[in-house]
């Protein structure tokens, strides 16, 4: 049989969507995975249901991972999928609106019986009924096929149609001439303990591939070839595996122990579960009962000279926050990672927003500033948590780290860095006395304007700190109104002294725009890419994004008085443009999408080209 033509793309994006239950995560991962190893650049949109167990069947319980991959530099998720495999109507339904047209549709007809269209809301069968016309409509009976391939082994019906998964991958393997061996070693890997789960998968993921190389039924098949990247070692990485190792990198440059105080909570928990797999490493993980529990874990910790961090997202920084105000008053360094979700209160578990910059910023009473660092994409999390890091150990002072839900469970291709090109940031602890025969806890030093840091139990450096105010230099509590006033004026100056110790913000503007967009944490890949497609019509336009947050660059006020208009597309109702309008009378203009999923590049553009034509 003739193979079928091969189809040369220079990129494709591909979703997976189906059932919470039908394995659409590690589908997408083991079909990213293989891509990475094949030297594409990419990038994935995790989607989970906000339930934690819907009725299987609804347009409540879908499940999907897109992932883009091409031969050249991409900067997002892709706007909307050219392939989309659905293994259930209710897959179907929640993202055939979002396929473009002319695009490959492929299902797992199987699924399309009476009961699970209803559940799905479909009257009369779209698989039949004419409304998708205009696809190329793939229907493979996935969960016959995948039931038949598993007839000489031992296993029960339930458990091979929840193998149909791998079926899918397979499939979609040999359609992308994907590698089969990332996929197998995982297999063996995950499941070597169990050889009868291994043959399984393994058995049900051949027979997808070679159904793929059989049939007649494709009319082509496609190749991407490898990106063009800078040369070195990659490997792919999420956002909170980056955050992870980040902090690892930043405990070994510190030269410090690392600890973890947290409590499970979506979208951050995965770097408390990455975090205890280094043990190895002197990395020492704490569970708490509680938000509260865990900060004050971290504060005890930092007292006693680890690099001291906790995890949360916005329901537990509002839980934290007493806690972050008294690491501002004892002034100890220590790191509030926060992977923000939607809101409020319970609000989109499992969905993205730019929800807490006010928070991170103003969130706490008293006057309570604190550094802000932000990570802007899965492979950024790694340098930014470091730079955070870096701040909170140099300046003694809480920092927050920023990320959400979007750069957290999304993916990229990551340049691992050597070790010997990560900053030094180890520090000194105080050994002596510092005022004459004493040691006083908050004399400062005249640079930096931070305290000293003296390990507990060091022989002459006894001394106590809490919440109440401290006398200046001295520390030890002081009602006096002037003191109040001069300590409370000095942290204010110790944080925004950092400013002085952070770079310029950078502007790409290559001829002269009087439009700049600017951007803080995971707007980073949309506006880029936005941007990219705005100069292709031959447009101007400047861009400009912001890591560091609190303080601000020193040039931001001049950047931005350069340009007659300024556009600030953010994942909430405009946090960022409303810092920068009271800071630099700046007349920013708002560009908001709070729906608990990233901006595509072509809504970007479109607001783009919107302002450059008024």
């Amino acid at each position: 049989m003739p193979a079928a033509p091969v189809k040369e793309l220079d990129r494709v994006v591909i979703r997976f969507a189906g059932d919470s239950g039908d394995g659409m995560q590690l589908t997408g991962n083991r079909f990213t995975d293989a891509t990475a190893v094949m030297g594409n650049d990419l990038s994935t949109l995790p989607d989970f249901p906000a339930e934690i167990r819907a009725p299987a069947g609804t347009l409540a319980g879908v499940s999907s991972f897109q992932v883009h991959f091409s031969d050249h530099d991409i900067l997002t998720p892709g706007d909307a999928p050219n392939v989309l495999v659905a293994m259930n109507p209710a897959g179907l339904k929640t993202n055939i609106k979002e396929l473009v047209k002319g695009g490959i549709l492929i299902v797992n007809s199987d699924a399309f019986t009476a009961g699970n269209l209803e559940k799905a809301g479909y009257a009369d069968n779209p698989l039949t009924d004419g409304s998708l016309d205009g696809y190329i409509v793939y229907q493979i009976p996935m969960s016959s096929l995948t039931i038949g391939s598993l007839k000489d082994l031992n296993v029960g019906k339930k458990q091979a149609d929840q193998s149909k998964n791998m079926f899918a991958l397979g499939v979609m393997s040999f359609m992308f001439h994907r590698s089969i061996e990332p996929t197998l070693e995982f297999l063996a890997k995950k499941f070597g303990k169990k050889p009868d789960v291994l043959e399984a998968n393994v058995a049900v993921f051949k027979a997808g591939y070679n159904f793929g190389e059989t049939t007649e039924m494709f009319a082509s098949t496609f190749s991407v070839k490898p990106a063009s990247l800078k040369p070195g070692r990659y490997r792919n990485v999420t956002g909170n595996q980056a955050m992870a190792w980040g902090l690892i990198a930043a405990a070994h440059q510190a030269k410090l122990p690392l600890f973890l105080g947290s409590y499970p909570i979506t979208p951050a928990s995965d770097i408390l579960h990455q975090l205890s797999n280094f043990k190895h490493f002197g990395v020492r993980t704490f569970q708490a009962e509680d938000e509260i529990s865990a900060i004050g874990a971290v504060i005890g910790a930092a007292f006693a000279g680890n690099l001291a961090v906790t995890t949360t997202s916005g329901p537990g920084l509002d839980l934290k926050s007493e806690t972050i105000g008294l690491g501002v008053s004892v002034e100890l360094p220590m790191l509030i990672i926060d992977v923000q979700r939607g809101g409020p209160s319970t609000g989109l578990p499992t969905k993205t927003e730019q929800s807490d910059l006010l928070h991170a910023m103003f969130g706490r009473h008293g006057e309570a500033p604190v550094p802000i660092v932000a990570a802007y994409s899965p492979a950024h999390c790694f340098d930014a948590v470091i730079e955070g890091a870096r701040i909170a150990l140099k300046y003694r002072t809480p920092v927050f780290v920023m990320s959400d839900g979007f750069i957290a469970n999304g993916s990229e291709p990551w340049l691992i860095p050597s070790v010997d090109s990560l900053p030094d940031i180890s520090v000194d602890f105080a050994t002596e006395p510092n005022h004459d025969d004493e040691f006083w806890p908050f004399l400062r030093d005249q640079e930096t304007l931070a305290r000293p840091w003296a390990i507990p139990g060091t022989k002459g450096l006894e001394h106590r700190i809490g919440g109440l105010e401290k006398a200046d230099g001295l520390g030890g509590i002081s009602y006096d109104p002037e003191n109040h006033e001069k300590m409370t004026h000095l942290r204010a100056a110790k944080v925004a002294g950092i400013a002085n110790d952070i770079p310029d913000v950078a502007v790409d503007d290559p001829d002269g725009a009087e439009v700049l967009v600017i951007g803080w944490g995971s707007t980073w890949g949309t506006i880029g890419a936005g941007v990219r497609r705005v100069r292709a019509r031959g447009k101007k336009v400047a861009q400009a994004h912001l890591v560091h947050l609190n303080p601000l660059p020193k040039n931001l006020g001049k950047v931005l008085s350069s340009y007659s208009r300024v556009l600030v597309p953010e994942m909430n109702m405009g946090q960022l443009s409303k810092i920068l309008r009271y800071r630099y009378l700046t007349d920013t203009t708002s560009y908001n999408k709070v729906q608990g999923l990233p901006f595509r590049a072509a809504e970007i553009e479109a607001k783009l080209l919107e302002m450059l034509d008024d």
